[in-house]
C-alpha cells in the first residue's frame, strides 16, 4: 500500500508499508477502542444485576477509567501522524488529562479498599466521585497553562523539522507537565501495598488487580521517559523515533489498563463473596453494636448439644430435633395407673384429726 502524495508529509506512518510500525500500531488501538467500547456496554448491561452496594458505589468510578482508556487509544493518532501545530496542543493537553483520570480512578478505588480489607464499610460513590474530578481538574489546569503560555505564545515549537536542541527542551518540557501525573502513579501504587493486609481475603482481590496494573504501568512509564530523553539518542536515531515510542507507551498502557484491571473487575462484579472466607470480616458499620462472648469463667459442658441445637431451630420443642438431655439424664416410661392430678387430702387424714380433737375436748 502507497501512500497518496498528498497524504505523505502529515500521514505518512498511517498507510506506509515501509514504517509498518504506524500500521500496527493504529490497528491495535482500533481494537482497544472496539474493546473498551464493548466493556462499557458491559458494565452498563451488568449494573442490574450488582447486589452488593460497595460494588455498586465502584460503578461510576469504573465508567470514568474506561472513558480515560477510550481516550488514551485514541490518542494514539496524534503520535502517529506527524508532529504539527494541529497535533502539538493535542499531545500535551490530552496525555497527561487522560492518565490522569485513570490513575485518580484506580487511586479512588484503592482508597475504598482500604476499609472494605479490614471490614469497614470504605468511602461512599460521591465521595469517590469528587476525589476523581478533584484529582482530574488539578491536571486539567496544569496542562491548559503550559499549552497557553509555552506552545500558544512559542515559536517553532511544534515543529518535527525544527533543531535538535528545539526538540530536545520540547521533549523535556513534555515529560515535566507530567510530574503530577507520576504522583498520581506513586500514591496509587503505594495504596494498593496497603490493600494487600487485611481480614478480608475477597476484597484482596480488587486490590491485587490495582497493583499489578500499576506495577506494569510505572514500569511503561519509565522505559518510555528514558527513551525519549535518552535512549534514541545513545541509539543513533535522533528524534525521529520519538513519536513511535510516545505510540507505543499509550498502546501497550492503554491495553494493561483492560487486561489487568477492567476485564478482572468485571469477572468478580456480580459476583458475591461466599460466607466461608469472611468468617474474620464482619461487614459492621461505625453504628452497629458487636456482640460480644463471655471467654471467662466455668462454662458449663452438659448444655452445650442444646446451644447447637438452637443455632438451627430456636424453638423449645422441635419434632425434627433429637432429645437434648439423652446422654445425661435417664428416661423413665410413665405408669398409667398413677394419677397426674394436684395432690388432696385422703378422707381417712382428717378423720383421725377430727377424732384426736374430740377426744381432747
Amino acid at each position: 500500500m502507497v501512500c497518496p502524495d498528498s497524504y505523505i508529509p502529515i500521514f505518512q506512518f498511517l498507510c506506509d508499508e515501509k514504517a509498518a510500525w504506524g500500521i500496527v500500531l493504529e490497528t491495535l488501538a482500533a481494537a482497544g477502542i472496539l474493546v473498551t467500547l464493548i466493556l462499557m456496554l458491559a458494565l452498563l448491561g451488568m449494573i442490574p444485576r450488582v447486589t452488593d452496594s460497595a460494588k455498586r458505589a465502584i460503578i461510576p468510578i469504573q465508567f470514568l477509567f474506561l472513558i480515560g482508556t477510550l481516550g488514551v487509544f485514541g490518542l494514539t493518532f496524534a503520535f502517529i501522524v506527524r508532529l504539527t501545530n494541529q497535533t502539538c496542543p493535542t499531545r500535551f493537553f490530552l496525555f497527561g488529562v487522560l492518565f490522569a483520570l485513570c490513575f485518580a480512578c484506580l487511586l479512588a478505588h484503592a482508597c475504598k479498599l482500604l476499609r472494605l480489607v479490614r471490614g469497614g464499610l470504605g468511602i461512599s460513590g460521591c465521595v469517590m466521585f469528587i476525589i476523581v474530578v478533584c484529582l482530574w481538574l488539578i491536571q486539567c489546569v496544569i496542562a491548559i497553562l503550559y499549552v497557553v503560555l509555552v506552545i500558544v505564545r512559542g515559536n517553532n515549537v511544534c515543529d518535527s523539522q525544527a533543531t535538535s536542541d528545539v526538540l530536545d527542551n520540547f521533549n523535556k518540557d513534555f515529560v515535566m507537565v507530567l510530574i503530577y501525573v507520576y504522583a498520581l502513579m506513586v500514591l496509587a501504587f503505594i495504596i494498593s501495598l496497603f490493600t494487600l493486609c487485611g481480614p478480608c481475603a475477597w476484597w484482596k482481590r480488587h486490590g491485587h488487580h490495582i497493583y499489578v496494573t500499576m506495577f506494569f504501568s510505572i514500569a511503561i512509564w519509565i522505559v518510555w521517559i528514558i527513551m525519549l530523553l535518552l535512549g534514541n539518542r545513545s541509539l543513533g536515531h535522533s528524534h525521529e523515533w520519538d513519536d513511535p515510542v510516545m505510540a507505543i507507551a499509550l498502546v501497550a498502557n492503554g491495553w494493561v489498563f483492560l487486561l489487568m484491571y477492567m476485564i478482572p473487575e468485571l469477572c468478580l462484579l456480580t459476583r458475591c463473596a461466599p460466607t466461608t472466607s469472611n468468617k474474620n470480616c464482619a461487614q459492621i458499620g461505625p453504628n452497629q453494636p458487636r456482640l460480644l462472648r463471655q471467654t471467662y469463667g466455668v462454662e458449663n459442658r452438659v448444655f452445650a448439644p442444646e446451644e447447637v441445637n438452637q443455632g438451627c431451630d430456636s424453638g423449645r420443642s422441635s419434632p425434627s430435633s433429637p432429645p437434648r438431655f439423652g446422654g445425661t439424664l435417664p428416661m423413665k416410661e410413665f405408669d398409667p395407673s398413677k394419677e397426674f392430678s394436684i395432690p388432696r387430702p385422703q378422707h381417712q387424714a382428717w378423720a383421725q384429726y377430727h377424732t384426736h380433737h374430740m377426744t381432747k375436748t
